[in-house]
């Protein structure tokens, strides 16, 4: 075709023009026609040169950029580029934004993988490959017509103007350097699989965003319009810098995050109208550090509308940065620039080039892989960007850790109560790795933090007289503190006071009265001045050896975090010495550099009686420790262990110190009551046991628990009334159960229930009440109580009633009682699964204030009610209020309640207690060690609790989880009544009774799960089922864990739990019929 027939068609509209173009571009793809197709474009160039009159009269437009910026410069002069009307065309942005390039060395780009957003006619693309020889650049642009230019535009700068190859100093071409493709962003990499080294972008920041625009289908043939708007993108992206024109470039960063190397660098051109500020915060809070390398200031095109920011100023606090012409250096908001711009006046903006790499990549990868795995939402919560490197360098790992854990499983697994396997195997590596102790996980007891585990280590030995470092007694119950029963006469008392003397850390006066006083147990630190030398520790292990007395020392102010950990004389001592029997190490983690009241304590003891006897301790006063906390500290262990080489230094030889042999005081009588006969945990030695004997959630968490998870670690800042959880929790328990709070309700909050029962029980016993469980009971909370040593009465139910409280057994049973505490599970009961009504309820209430009873309703199980035809719900308010009034004086009803069931949380554990007696507030008070839960908990829950009351996801998939309980608890009645299991049917909740045939039948148990000391494995033993045998002989058989007649209260009925993961609970159903067909037979 002739130049004048070319001109023709393109003179009879831009579609027109483009379609030549199209013909003219396949023929510069077929090597035969090429050379005839770039003499073509010459001659063309030649006709028409490059005034805009040839693109208002053709719709194209070729030109030259000079590229020789500077003197001595020694590569191409100029690129010849040609553009149409539906593209952008180059302006002061790309050409700042080359400059930009330019800043950089040249190795930064050179022998790169190289991608270059929205490349427009390709020039910039061109112009790297061109200077600095980079191995592959790629344009990307999602306007189809702008890849096409750029492919002709490439041909055109390939070859010289008689059609030959121009090759550069490598002796490549540009066409062997350079691709372009159609894409959204960076869209062409994910779907090739594509690493890129680099990633360069200048990428419009657009002020009035088009949601409309982006819905119509992409093609080539769309209006010139419709593509120029394209190349805008003029759709809200779905981030906050939305609100700034920054969407695009936002969602340009989280797309390069998953693409580019771990050393790659991007490099993007942003408009300074939101401000400096704001553009570098876009890229620190994705987890970049960010470098400026160029800034000038270009006019504001004047067909650009900047109302949108002037209303966004007038909504909130923020100003934008503009400049009154290009000379101006101070700034004026979008107001002013606005008024000054309607006025005639021409306003600037700042224009910057900024360099940005991520500071930890792989760790930022696989955070913003778990939050494009659904959880994009919370992609505007996440704040990377930290002053401190330290605080950077820990926060980021453990949110790629928790990312990775919440993505890869559905739930949170059963850990034992002695703390999480993996978290003690890594404080045990970290003491073996840089301490020189060779430990085990067997060494270690977790614990929530270091006064619980004081208060715990001291309620497990009940000594008549303790001597605690004076740094550690403050949060130790206020009755320890003030008794002066030092000596007493009195038999039987000495078990039942605790008296603390508080004494000076310093170690020649603790061992003065250690030798004076001669206590049973002592709790210590070490002075700083003492910590370097072993020699204060030896000391006091002698002192209190030769007493008979139990030694805790405290090392938590000299145990450090970290690669060169400092000096420490105990530790040093204990990798040559192993710790005497007596003896134990106790330390409290709080030294993080993010959160200063996120703890977790640990014991270590080489003493196997007292870890297994403070594991049982830790269970029944505590439940478990935090998950999530284990997971943040095990976060930092596993980093200072995971560069090192394991076992490259053989274990040192360790002598052991000859001590006297003293009697020491042994565990408390109700102690070793309780720890031998309660149902506490199986231990696994190493099998694989299916857990259906604990009230935790093993079902899939839905997507909102993991996203409010994830987000309440991702956050800065938080305000006080985004954790602020009570009127949340005032709502759910008006709207659920119809409890009546006023001013003088008290809110306390623990992250375990049965800590706050303990405290409850403490009470109790202060003012000399008797607790009173209803047979059928949780039986956690009957063996705290015995563990306590509180006065108990078990009151009887029957099968009739399900084995329900009335009213006509409450008032023969509180009759003689003296101070009566009435525990009671509901409105859902465990361990039944049946409900109480709202009638029946008031109606037990009615008998408990004719005794002034304290009453205790525990709604922990409460909120999962599948079978509740004729139920109704409860409204306690009108009851309660009228027999505040007319009953007992002392007669009041305190709520307990746990969330983790009610929101399907998993490990989000999360448990309050509302208190409206000021008495029982002050008496609770005087209990002060309960663990409380972390800001991140109470930020979890308060959202959850907010969509759990809206119509919408959260509460669907809890209703979905209800039904899908309510077909487990069908099968499971089927399976038990199939193997001879009389069922009680459940109405609600995680749980239910059933009673055995097979009770008084002799079976024969391996020794493979239980510690005979005697080393022999294979030995079997014979026992009768009866309500103390039968689960150990279903665990041995089977694996399967359950509770038995002596947990429920109620004789011959175990207890099953159903929440569990759905292979296990399948396993759980052949559990049944192996024990059926072996005990059966």
């Amino acid at each position: 075709m002739a130049v004048e027939e070319f001109l023709k068609q393109c003179q009879q509209s831009g579609d027109a023009a483009y379609a030549a173009f199209r013909s003219l571009l396949e023929k510069l793809e077929d090597p035969k026609t090429r050379t005839d197709a770039r003499v073509f474009l010459s001659d063309l160039h030649s006709c028409v040169g490059s005034s805009d009159d040839c693109l208002h009269k053709y719709h194209f437009r070729i030109q030259d950029i000079y590229l020789d910026q500077y003197e001595g410069y020694r590569g191409r002069k100029k690129l010849t580029m040609m553009v149409i009307p539906s593209i952008f065309i180059p302006e002061d942005w790309s050409f700042t934004f080359y400059e930009g390039l330019n800043r950089h060395p040249d190795s930064i780009l050179k022998d790169k993988t190289v991608a270059e957003l929205g490349c427009g006619n390709g020039w910039i693309t061109i112009a790297i490959a061109e200077k600095w020889l980079p191995a592959k650049v790629y344009g990307l642009d999602i306007n189809p017509r702008a890849v096409k230019v750029s492919w002709i535009n490439l041909y055109m700068n390939a070859f010289d103007e008689k059609g030959q190859p121009i090759y550069d100093e490598e002796k490549k071409t540009l066409l062997d350097r350079v691709e372009f493709h159609e894409s959204d962003l960076l869209s062409y990499f994910r779907e090739h699989d594509i690493q890129l080294e680099r990633i360069v972008g200048c990428i419009p920041q657009i002020l009035n965003p088009n949601p409309e625009a982006m819905s119509k289908m992409i093609t080539e043939n769309a209006s010139e319009e419709f593509l120029h708007s394209l190349s805008n993108y003029c759709a809200l992206q779905g981030f906050v810098e939305d609100q700034f024109g920054l969407g695009l470039i936002a969602r340009a960063v989280e797309e390069g995050i998953a693409v580019i190397k771990p050393t790659g660098i991007m490099i993007f051109n942003m408009g300074g109208r939101p401000g400096q500020g704001v553009c570098k915060r876009l890229f620190e809070r994705r987890g970049f550090r960010v470098t400026r390398l160029w800034q000038t200031k270009v006019l504001q095109a004047g067909d650009t509308d900047i109302s949108a920011l002037v209303e966004i100023e007038k909504n909130s606090p923020h100003r934008f940065e503009f400049f009154m012409g290009l000379s101006g250096d101070q700034p004026i908001c979008a107001r002013t620039a606005w008024a000054y711009g309607k006025a005639g006046g021409h306003i600037s903006h700042g224009l910057s080039v900024y360099s940005c790499q991520l500071r930890h990549p792989n760790q930022v990868k696989l955070i913003f892989e778990f939050l494009k795995s659904g959880f994009q939402e919370i992609s505007n919560s996440l704040d990377l960007s930290f002053e401190d490197d330290l605080v950077a360098d820990e926060k980021i790992p453990f949110l790629a850790y928790l990312a990775s854990v919440l993505k890869e499983n559905s739930f949170f697994p059963y850990e034992p109560p002695a703390g999480c396997k993996r978290f003690r195997n890594l404080i045990a590596g970290f003491m073996k790795t840089y301490h020189h102790i060779p430990l085990t996980s067997d060494n270690v007891v977790v614990f929530p933090s270091r006064t619980v585990a004081i208060e715990n280590a001291l309620r497990l030995f009940s000594p008549r007289l303790a001597i605690v470092d004076e740094h550690l007694t403050r949060n130790l119950p206020r009755q320890w503190l003030t008794s002066l029963a030092v000596e007493t006469a009195e038999p039987g008392l000495s078990e039942d006071v605790v008296t603390v003397i508080e004494a000076p850390r310093q170690s020649d006066l603790m061992i003065e009265l250690i030798k004076k006083l001669k206590p049973q147990v002592v709790v210590t630190g070490i002075a700083h001045f003492e910590s370097v030398t072993s020699s204060a520790f030896v000391q006091l292990l002698d002192a209190t050896g030769e007493i008979g007395s139990r030694l805790f020392l405290d090392i938590s102010d000299h145990f450090e975090l970290s690669s060169l950990p400092g000096t420490s004389g105990v530790l040093k001592y204990l990798s040559g010495t192993p710790l005497p029997s007596h003896a134990a190490i106790l330390c409290g983690l709080v030294k993080n550099q993010v959160y200063s009241d996120l703890e977790v304590a640990f014991v270590i003891s080489e003493e196997h009686a007292i870890l297994k006897a403070l594991s049982k301790t830790v269970e029944v006063l505590e439940g478990n420790t935090s998950l999530i906390s284990q997971y943040y500290y095990g976060c930092l262990f596993h980093e200072l262990l995971a560069f090192q080489l394991m076992d490259r230094r053989p274990n040192p030889e360790r002598r052991s110190e000859n001590s006297k042999s003293v009697e020491v005081i042994g565990f408390a009588t109700s102690a070793i009551s309780v720890l031998n006969n309660a149902e506490l945990s199986i231990s696994d030695d190493g099998n694989s046991l299916i857990h259906m004997d604990v009230d935790q959630w093993f079902l899939p968490m839905p997507s909102p628990v993991k996203a409010a998870i994830f987000e309440s670690f991702a956050r800065q800042n938080m305000a006080e009334s985004e954790i602020d959880v009570t009127p949340s929790i005032k709502q759910l328990v008006k709207s659920n159960y119809g409890f009546p709070t006023d001013s003088s309700t008290e809110f306390i909050y623990s992250d375990c229930l049965q800590a706050l029962f303990s405290k409850l029980v403490l009470c109790c016993i202060q003012e000399g009440g008797t607790m009173c469980f209803p047979a059928g009971s949780n039986g956690n909370y009957v063996s705290v109580a015995k563990f306590l040593k509180a006065n108990i009465v078990n009151i009887p139910t029957i099968s009739e009633k399900g084995f329900k409280l009335t009213e006509d057994i409450l008032n023969k049973a509180l009759e003689t009682v003296k101070k009566p505490w009435v525990y009671i599970s509901g409105p859902t009961i465990n361990p039944t699964g049946l409900l109480y009504s709202n009638k029946e309820m008031e109606n037990i209430l009615t008998a408990c204030a004719r005794f002034g009873a304290r009453v205790v309703i525990d709604t922990s199980f409460s909120g999962l009610e599948f079978d509740f035809e004729g139920w109704g719900g409860w409204n306690l308010g009108g009851c309660l209020s009228k027999l505040s009034s007319s009953g007992n004086p002392s007669f009041c009803v305190s709520l307990l309640g746990g969330l983790s069931l009610k929101l399907l949380s998993g490990a989000l554990k999360f448990a309050f207690l509302a208190l409206n007696q000021p008495l029982l507030i002050d008496a609770f008070h005087s209990f002060p060690g309960l663990t409380k839960p972390h800001s991140t908990d109470k930020y979890s829950i308060k959202k959850l609790l907010a969509l759990r009351e809206q119509k919408g996801a959260m509460l669907d998939v809890v209703k979905e989880q209800i039904r899908k309980l309510e077909n487990r608890a069908k099968r499971l009645k089927e399976a038990l009544e199939k193997c001879g299991w009389d069922v009680l049917r459940p109405c609600a909740g995680v749980s239910m009774v059933a009673k055995p045939s097979l009770l008084n039948k002799a079976v024969k148990l391996s020794h493979s799960l239980k510690d005979t000391g005697s080393g022999e494995k294979d030995a079997t033993y014979e026992v009768k089922l009866n309500d103390t045998t039968i689960r150990e002989a279903i665990a041995k058989i089977t694996g399967l864990c359950i509770n038995s007649g002596s947990w429920t209260g109620i004789p011959g009925y175990c207890r099953f739990t159903i929440a569990l993961e759905d292979s296990e609970f399948e396993q759980a159903l052949a559990c049944l019929v192996k024990f059926k067909s072996i005990v059966g037979n």
